[in-house]
């Protein structure tokens, strides 16, 4: 059984469920001007998406019907700041405030994310993370989030997958702004990124009107053992936190965006490998990089097979045929979840949150009207049986936010997926309840203790 405090909730973003208002005073991201280039799925955009801006007292009634009592969400920086710094937008402030005062109307626990993916487009052509200035651009938005809403919500995050926003934004340019930067460009985005989130919580405890708890949400996929060996456990632990990705992709890193955070140094093996890359990193960026968090919160969604080979050095395992996979082609791997968890919480030390994890599938209505989405429900029992084994072996894990509520905008690919626990038609904006949304609130209700681990 999970703890009786355990934390079981759902998440989402802004950007992918808000939608736009003409009125609502918002400024513009990155992610506007990407849309419009035509280099989203079937050239679609988020300009209505779940329309929860407008939806969200029903969206909240829903989730009380399904037995959600805690959510994370995003603000949208751009919303709240239009220029990205200087004069706040009141209509923003107040809706969110609205949003959150609706929330605990309904019994729901608030996890505030700041940063999403938004950049704001004004400070995007000043440089964007690329501009050391972010630091103070983020410290100041960290500020008016703390003023504004933490006489509301307990519980931030300052930045969610930087993985992601650095290497399929600026590296890859596959996500907004779509941009491909050089290499050591890149490293100094990473860097700035890491001292805007130092200066974000900073800032976040100075202005809080309350005690606050904060957190920091980067992912990637997880290395785990092919055996439960201790030569394969130990070979795949070392890739995990290790720096084997070329120089093109260099990063889908975990010890790279999680050291300075959590430990205040970058690890060795990765300063030796970026050498040439590198921006100056002093020691007053590091004491910046690492201020005291209360939690690790990890997104995690799939993971590759390592073992130790002959000559003792670790080897990757090709999958069978046939093995399992979501709607976007990513494996079923629910082993990742435990050895996740395990590894992450013996080398940080910290109570952990599994920030997101889900699958996305390829939903549609039956004859009676309803969504029945097995494999979802058939994933989500494994997934969650990886959590209640790392609980069983005593690991500090506090909580499990599934991606997502609603199906939404799923960034580059568009409407093209499904992820949500509750079907959206796009047209109509009805929502419906697919059949893991009562199956989920059945775990939630029993704590777990009608998941496949937990039966006779």
């Amino acid at each position: 059984m999970f703890p009786k405090d355990f934390v079981w909730g759902v998440a989402s973003s802004a950007y992918q469920v808000e939608g736009t208002d003409p009125d609502d005073g918002c400024g513009k991201n990155v992610w506007d001007e990407f849309v419009r280039s035509g280099r989203v799925y079937e050239q679609q955009t988020a300009d209505v998406s779940c329309d929860h801006m407008h939806r969200y007292k029903e969206d909240f009634a829903l989730m009380r019907l399904l037995g959600i009592k805690n959510y994370r969400f995003s603000l949208s920086w751009s919303r709240i700041l239009p220029a990205g710094t200087g004069k706040v937008n009141g209509k923003a402030v107040q809706m969110y405030r609205d949003m959150i005062l609706c929330m605990k109307e309904n019994g729901i626990r608030p996890f505030i994310t700041m940063f999403h993916w938004e950049f704001p487009y004004e400070l995007f052509k000043k440089g964007g993370w690329l501009n050391e200035d972010v630091v103070e651009w983020f410290g100041e938005y960290a500020k008016v989030v703390a003023e504004n809403f933490s006489d509301l919500c307990t519980d931030f995050i300052t930045i969610n997958e930087p993985q992601c926003a650095i290497g399929l934004g600026h590296l890859n340019g596959v996500h907004a702004p779509g941009m491909k930067y050089s290499i050591p460009e890149t490293f100094q985005m990473a860097h700035n990124l890491m001292k805007a989130h130092g200066q974000a919580v900073i800032n976040l405890r100075k202005y809080a009107k309350q005690k606050i708890r904060v957190g920091y949400a980067p992912t990637c996929g997880v290395a785990y053992p092919a055996t439960e060996s201790a030569d394969d456990i130990a070979a795949a632990k070392k890739v995990y936190f290790g720096f084997e990705n070329p120089m093109d992709n260099w990063t889908w890193n975990v010890a790279w965006f999680s050291d300075p955070v959590f430990l205040g140094e970058y690890p060795k093996e990765g300063l030796e490998k970026f050498a040439d890359y590198l921006p100056e990193i002093t020691e007053e960026d590091m004491q910046l990089i690492h201020q005291p968090l209360d939690f690790v919160g990890q997104n995690i969604y799939n993971g590759y097979m390592i073992r130790c080979g002959a000559d003792g050095d670790p080897e990757y395992v090709d999958r069978a045929p046939g093995t399992a996979k979501t709607g976007t082609g990513w494996p079923v791997t629910p082993e990742a979840l435990y050895y996740g968890i395990r590894f992450l919480t013996e080398r940080y030390r910290l109570p952990l949150y599994i920030t997101e994890n889900g699958m996305s599938d390829l939903d549609n209505i039956s004859a009676d009207g309803q969504v029945h989405d097995r494999e979802r429900i058939t994933f989500l029992d494994a997934y969650l049986g990886a959590v209640q084994r790392a609980i069983n072996e005593g690991m500090p894990v506090i909580g499990y936010f599934l991606w997502t509520f609603l199906d939404n905008f799923e960034w580059a690919e568009g409407y093209k997926e499904r992820f949500g626990l509750v079907y959206v038609d796009y047209t109509t904006q009805r929502r419906i309840a697919k059949d893991s949304a009562y199956w989920y609130r059945e775990v939630m209700r029993m704590n777990g203790e009608n998941l496949s681990c937990n039966q006779p």
